[in-house]
């Protein structure tokens, strides 16, 4: 690799972006980064998407950014990128199907790489992220992904309380039929990103090149799992997971919807296969039923088209501690707006020596995030939490990417870090094999 001429500063490549998520890890200056950005990538209007967000970044009137972007769009781009040599970490967002050989072959070229999400969307990508990640210890550099709900308030503090033993007391077992944990969410195809209506490549719709639903967005559900309820623990997935059940069914998209996301007015040539009776069958929903060190899990993804007037991506995150619940709920009852709840357990009722003991545990907690609340709620707590400690989910961006630069800084990923990853995608690979094939997976 050249001699980096820009001090300490790192150098990005950005390497076939189709997936916005590529431009929000620019939205805001990071101090750890050169502003020359290196970009490869096939001539088309993905690239071009990318390249006009990160233009609004720099235009914009406020805080605006200053990202000078060096171009290649030659039919050989990731061969350039190899022969070029020229950056330090390499920014992954697009087509999940070749993103797991960007991620290898990246590596192989001794570049740290900053995924999106999935890195894996079936079990031949995670035997090759598997690979991968052995090449990355040889080669000396690091890969890490995008897990931006580690840094939303509610999932902080909810992990901040299920982590108090004077508010949870243990982390329960459950059961298949009553999981101790429970992650859903919910999303919308079409919405709004930094301001505008966002165009979805047609390649999204096609859960070959794009990914099923519960190997994609679940794999955040599934970090903060083990993040939340397992801290730094190091998992062997071998040993520490059982897959229970698993189940896919699709979203129903209409032409004009297709149209509307898209841009494109005919169905493209590759997602016939998916066409039933004039709409196409998108496999975007469905659930795991895991355990992790014995805990039951339930993850679940729902994707419809277009949120109502008023509501957008939802979440519903319930952990059942041997004291109380903690919740963290987005639906009807909330506006849909997300709200932090310590719950006694089904069939309890707090008595005045428990909620006493909440009170303590939460002064503790207060002590670190000053103007929090707790609230009585029902015959519980609502947790406030004022709009200081609030951000938007593409602020957290640059929070994941300057987490993976002071790593890339010390030259070394925690081995728990490296863990979460494996688990995470042996969970949603396993299940997707599981869920198509009605197999049990051990």
């Amino acid at each position: 690799m050249e001699e980096n001429k820009s001090g300490d500063r790192l150098r990005l490549v950005v390497l076939d972006p189709g997936h916005f998520h590529a431009s929000l890890i620019q939205k805001n200056k990071l101090h750890e980064v050169d502003t020359q950005i290196y970009v490869y990538a096939p001539v088309g209007p993905e690239v071009q998407a990318y390249l006009n967000l990160v233009r609004g970044y720099n235009e914009r009137t406020a805080d605006p950014t200053a990202w000078k972007m060096k171009v290649y769009t030659n039919a050989d781009f990731l061969e350039q990128m190899k022969r070029d040599k020229i950056g330090d970490v390499v920014v992954l967002a697009g087509n999940n199907k070749k993103k797991t050989d960007y991620i290898y072959q990246s590596i192989d070229a001794s570049l740290h790489v900053l995924s999106d999400k999935p890195m894996a969307i079936n079990k031949e990508g995670f035997e090759e992220l598997r690979r991968a990640f052995e090449l990355a210890e040889d080669k000396g550099v690091l890969l890490y992904d995008i897990m931006t709900e580690r840094y939303n308030i509610f999932s902080i503090l909810q992990k901040e309380l299920v982590q108090s033993p004077m508010v949870f007391g243990a982390l329960q077992k459950g059961s298949l039929e009553e999981p101790a944990i429970l992650k859903k969410s919910v999303h919308h195809f079409y919405k709004n990103v930094s301001g505008k209506p966002l165009i979805r490549p047609n390649w999204y719709y096609d859960v070959e090149q794009e990914g099923d639903g519960i190997v994609d967005v679940t794999t955040h559900g599934i970090d903060l799992v083990q993040w939340q309820c397992f801290p730094e623990v190091v998992f062997d997935y071998k040993r520490d997971v059982e897959i229970w059940k698993a189940t896919r069914y699709p979203t129903l998209i209409s032409k004009a919807q297709y149209q509307m996301s898209t841009g494109d007015s005919e169905f493209a040539d590759f997602l016939e296969k998916d066409i039933k009776q004039g709409q196409l069958a998108v496999y975007a929903n469905g659930e795991i039923d895991y355990t992790l060190k014995g805990t039951h899990v339930k993850v679940a993804v729902e994707w419809n088209f277009q949120a109502d007037p008023g509501n957008g991506d939802t979440h519903l995150s319930q952990i059942r501690g041997t004291q109380c619940v903690v919740a963290i709920k987005q639906g009807k009852a909330e506006d849909f707006a997300p709200t932090l709840y310590i719950e006694p357990n089904a069939g309890k009722h707090f008595s005045a020596e428990e909620k006493e003991r909440i009170h303590r545990g939460f002064a503790a907690i207060e002590k670190l995030y000053p103007g929090i609340a707790l609230h009585d709620f029902d015959d519980g707590f609502r947790v406030a939490i004022p709009d200081r400690l609030r951000e938007g989910h593409e602020e957290h961006f640059a929070h994941v990417a300057n987490k993976f630069f002071d790593y890339v800084k010390r030259g070394k990923l925690p081995a728990w870090e490296k863990s979460y990853m494996l688990t995470k995608y042996y969970i949603t690979t396993m299940a997707l094999e599981k869920a198509t094939k009605g197999e049990r997976v051990k």
